[in-house]
This record gives structure tokens, C-alpha cells and sequence, in this order.
């Protein structure tokens, strides 16, 4: 049996435990703790965490068919799943004693990057001060991950170019401040809360250069580590398709049953039925080909030790944002077939409707970032500056 088989299998073993908490995670507005201790126990956080830590560096494929299955039965429990997964993919930049102690065997990061914190640098490190919002898993994480300009006597540092010293850095949770705000129209078991730091310490080695990979540290020479952030924007998808899926699935129980009121036909007896939930299934099933066809590609020009050109990392975003996009549609299409039953919360429905479009805002995932797509096709220089990493 393969790790991804292997691990598909524990997700079953853990689903009533993920299904028994999925209501108190929305009324609380994060993960519940017992939920977090069974995907850890199950070795799910270290899906892209190098085999020197303990981890199963499973390419990026494998990777998102573990959060999407986590997802298809909890939304909230794949999204923190796949921050937590995804910030794994930001420790090459980091060397190896800090990686080492920033992402060992348990570790849970996660982290935001918009907006950079404050670094002052003082004897032996750096003072990190700010405060950054739709920090996804905050209560469970044990260090935050963003970016920090560095200041000097209160004034911004700028390079020859102008532009702000970035650095990537991680700071431990338990030196940081969540804020009580995370109420949203969807997603609210995630627990996306602001998260706020005020002159905390941070050895200097916790705070790299941020740009283009150059040389990720010994534990990062595998194939996956040469795609860089991009497994990290892939796994920002994983949950939209199992939310389709579940939506599809429990649909179709819906129908077979369901006779509209003042009617005498079930649903399944409903020409419109059988064809919107035909073109869900299409949506779902031609945009999630899509996506895995193209990381697929990548994942063998990783193999091959070959640059992952501007180009391919063009159609890796494409993918992504397309099959989020996709996916909100075929719920969509479900939310229409499912009548008044897919507004009443006793029913998952109007929920997959609110947390599916709530995937679609994401800033590394919107439609806005196919403007970019679009200047690649072009030929031109694309505004995104993660095609540049």
C-alpha cells in the first residue's frame, strides 16, 4: 500500500471524529482541539514536510488528495489542514538549524503575509511588531509565519531599487496575540482569526531574505522543494473540490427522495435536476483534471531537475483559480437543485454554498490573478510577483 493509500485510510478512521466536532467548529469560530490531535496523530501535517524532519515530501498531487478528502467531510478541518501543509513549503528560504527548529516532527505553522510586520533589529535578532488578519488555524499553530520590513531608528530600510528589505520570518505562537474577530459569511470553523505581536524577539537566524529561491537547505533537496510556494497555492484548492464533492454526493441522496412541495414527481424525476447536477459533476470533474494534469506536469519537470518556467507556473495558477472558480459554480448549481432545504442549517447545503465562495476571495486564488495568466499568454511581464519565486 502506498503513503497517499495509507493515508487515505487513516482519514477514514478519523472521519467521526472530524464529523462530530465539524458543528462546534462553526459555532466557536475555530478548530476543535480534538480534531487537530487526530490529524496530527495521523501524520497528516507533514504531508510536504521533508523525510529528514519525519515527514513524507508526497508530491504535490498526492498532497492535495489528502485535504481534499478532509475537506469533503469538513471544510473547516481541510482549510487549516492545508495552511498548515502549504506553510511547510516557505522553510526552504530558511537555514538549517532554523528550519529544523521552526518545522520538526509536530510542528503546526501557519501564518499570513499581508500586511509585512515591523523587524527592528536588535542585539542577536530582530523586535517584530504588527498585526495581520485571516490567520487560518491560529489557536492550534505552534509558530506564525509572514513577512516583516525591516526598520531602522523608525525609518523603512529600502534596497538599491527603492523597494522595502523583506524578510520572511517565523515567530513563536506562544509569543503572539490572537484577536477575537473571525465572523464571517463562511469558513468560520477555520478560526482565521487577526493575530497581533508586539516587540517580540526573534534570533536573526528566524529571519531570511526574501526573493527567488536560491538554496534551500540540506533538507529540501528533493524534487517537491524545486517548485517552491506553488504545491503551497495548489493546496489552497484541495478544499473547494471536496466541498463539491460533498455537495454532489449528498445531492444525489436528496434527489432520489425529495418530492418538491405542491408536486408529485421526486426531484430525480425532474429533467432540470438530472441536468444541472449533471453539469456540477462536469464542472467538478473537468476542473479538477485540469489541476491535477498540470501539477502533474510540473511534478515531472521537478523529477527531471528542469526550471519551472514563467510559463508552466502561468498554467499552475490558471489551474488553481479556474478549479476554485469551477467548484463554486457546481455548488451553485446544487444550492439551486436543493430548493428551500439548502437554506436551513440543519442541512449541509448552505453551508457548502457560503464556504465555497468564500474560497473564491482568497487573494492567491481570485479571478483577479488570471489578469496575470493572461499577460503571460500575452507575452508580457505579469503584475503577480509570486511568478517571480
Amino acid at each position: 500500500m502506498s503513503t497517499t493509500d495509507t493515508l487515505l485510510k487513516d482519514i477514514r478512521e478519523i472521519e467521526s471524529i472530524i464529523r462530530l466536532h465539524a458543528p462546534g467548529a462553526e459555532c466557536d469560530r475555530k478548530l476543535a482541539a480534538p480534531v487537530v490531535k487526530a490529524m496530527q496523530q495521523a501524520g497528516l501535517y507533514r504531508l510536504w514536510r521533508p523525510k529528514a524532519f519525519g515527514g513524507f515530501e508526497l508530491d504535490p498531487v498526492a498532497g492535495c488528495r489528502i485535504i481534499e478528502e478532509v475537506s469533503r467531510i469538513d471544510s473547516a478541518a481541510g482549510w487549516n489542514l492545508q495552511i498548515a501543509v502549504a506553510h511547510d513549503m516557505f522553510a526552504p528560504w530558511f537555514g538549517d538549524q532554523a528550519a529544523q527548529e521552526i518545522f520538526g516532527f509536530d510542528a503546526i505553522p501557519v501564518g499570513a503575509f499581508n500586511p509585512a510586520r515591523k523587524a527592528v533589529p536588535v542585539a542577536g535578532g530582530y523586535s517584530i511588531s504588527g498585526r495581520t488578519p485571516y490567520v487560518s488555524g491560529a489557536h492550534h499553530a505552534t509558530v506564525f509565519i509572514g513577512f516583516a520590513n525591516i526598520y531602522d531608528n523608525g525609518k523603512l530600510r529600502v534596497d538599491t531599487n527603492g523597494k522595502p528589505e523583506t524578510r520572511l520570518i517565523a515567530v513563536p505562537a506562544s509569543e503572539a496575540d490572537i484577536i477575537d474577530n473571525w465572523y464571517t459569511m463562511g469558513m468560520r470553523g477555520s478560526g482565521s482569526h487577526d493575530v497581533d505581536m508586539q516587540d517580540v524577539f526573534i534570533p536573526e537566524h528566524w529571519a531570511v531574505p526574501w526573493g527567488p529561491l536560491k538554496k534551500p537547505g540540506s533538507a529540501y533537496q528533493g524534487p517537491l522543494y524545486r517548485l517552491t510556494v506553488w504545491p503551497a497555492i495548489a493546496a489552497l484548492v484541495a478544499p473547494a473540490l471536496g466541498i463539491a464533492r460533498a455537495a454532489i454526493d449528498e445531492a444525489i441522496e436528496l434527489v432520489i427522495t425529495k418530492t418538491p412541495a405542491f408536486g408529485t414527481k421526486t426531484l430525480k424525476d425532474h429533467a432540470v435536476v438530472q441536468s444541472q447536477l449533471a453539469r456540477a459533476e462536469a464542472k467538478l470533474g473537468a476542473s479538477r483534471a485540469f489541476f491535477f494534469e498540470t501539477f502533474e506536469e510540473a511534478w515531472q519537470e521537478a523529477l527531471a531537475g528542469r526550471p519551472i518556467t514563467v510559463k508552466l507556473k502561468g498554467k499552475m495558477q490558471m489551474a488553481s483559480t479556474h478549479a476554485v472558480l469551477e467548484c463554486a459554480q457546481a455548488v451553485d448549481l446544487i444550492h439551486e437543485i436543493a430548493g428551500a432545504t439548502g437554506i436551513r442549517e440543519e442541512y449541509s447545503f448552505e453551508r457548502y454554498f457560503r464556504d465555497a465562495h468564500v474560497i473564491t476571495q482568497h487573494g492567491f486564488l481570485n479571478a483577479s490573478k488570471l489578469e496575470s495568466v493572461g499577460q503571460i499568454l500575452l507575452g508580457l511581464d505579469p503584475e503577480w510577483p509570486f511568478f517571480q519565486i
